[in-house]
């Protein structure tokens, strides 16, 4: 990719961003400037990848033609506002910064700007993230491919609509929370049953990941992949039998619905 990246903020998703970028090799460290208020967290970074460790935000602005906002969200306007006569003319805008509107960011950069708004989750920490990207009317193809293998650099990404963003927080930037919630329970469990703990936790987490990888890679419907389980009369169905009567799926829904609306009303803030 012959584009220069640029990192305003790098925190734990800033960081993973940077690392699967590098690691993929499809930027230069060499063309990556990265700016934070510390300047032994920028000094750090230098000393870790080799990229360049900027003085200001406003000199990432000027370097870049793709920029990084990854700082918090109750800053990113003003932070924005501060660098926006420093942008390049054609330069593509990324914040990841959860609840922030395509129109807030424009208004803070101005609505001839490219902008992308990007959601990804905490497994991008360990090269397994999901990615929801949405891009202003500004963004061509190209800005956009560009901007999607970033991002798979480190996991997988998919365009959705501004409007789909909820539903991205119901099922994907806020879902690890509820699948470690999962794993916890099963290893309880399983330490009830005698497993030493450290034990439970690895069989539970294993059986997470390889039924998540079944789902992905076979297509076919997670209910067709249950019911291959679920033997007659067996250990199994026992066990779903339970999970239905404690209302396990409709529990799960609600707690989305709820994780929804919950963005709607942030984002309206």
């Amino acid at each position: 990719m012959d584009r220069k990246i640029g990192f305003i903020g790098c925190g734990n998703m800033g960081k993973a961003i940077l690392g699967g970028l590098i690691n993929s090799g499809k930027v230069a460290a060499s063309q990556i400037w990265v700016y934070t208020p510390s300047a032994d967290k920028v000094t750090a970074l230098h000393q870790q990848w080799g990229i360049n460790a900027a003085e200001s935000a406003e000199e990432v602005a000027v370097q870049a033609d793709i920029i990084f906002a990854a700082v918090k969200p109750n800053i990113i306007l003003q932070v924005l506002s501060n660098i926006n006569s420093s942008l390049n003319k054609d330069a593509v805008l990324v914040s990841v910064a959860a609840g922030v509107t395509l129109d807030q960011l424009a208004t803070a950069v101005g609505h001839d700007r490219k902008i992308i708004r990007a959601m990804p989750n905490t497994p991008s920490l360990v090269n397994m993230g999901m990615t929801s990207v949405t891009s202003n009317a500004l963004i061509t193809e190209e800005d956009l491919q560009d901007v999607l293998e970033i991002f798979r650099s480190f996991g997988e990404a998919e365009v959705v609509s501004e409007a789909m963003i909820h539903p991205v927080v119901g099922v994907s930037g806020s879902s690890p929370a509820y699948v470690f919630m999962f794993i916890e329970a099963m290893a309880d469990a399983a330490v009830l049953g005698g497993m030493p703990r450290a034990q439970a936790y690895r069989f539970a987490a294993q059986a997470v990941m390889g039924s998540a990888k079944m789902v992905l890679e076979t297509g076919q419907h997670p209910g067709a992949l249950k019911d291959m389980v679920c033997s007659p009369g067996g250990t199994t169905i026992e066990a779903v039998k339970v999970l239905e009567e404690k209302g396990f799926r409709s529990a799960v829904i609600e707690a989305i619905q709820q994780c929804m609306e919950k963005s709607k009303a942030l984002s309206k803030s």
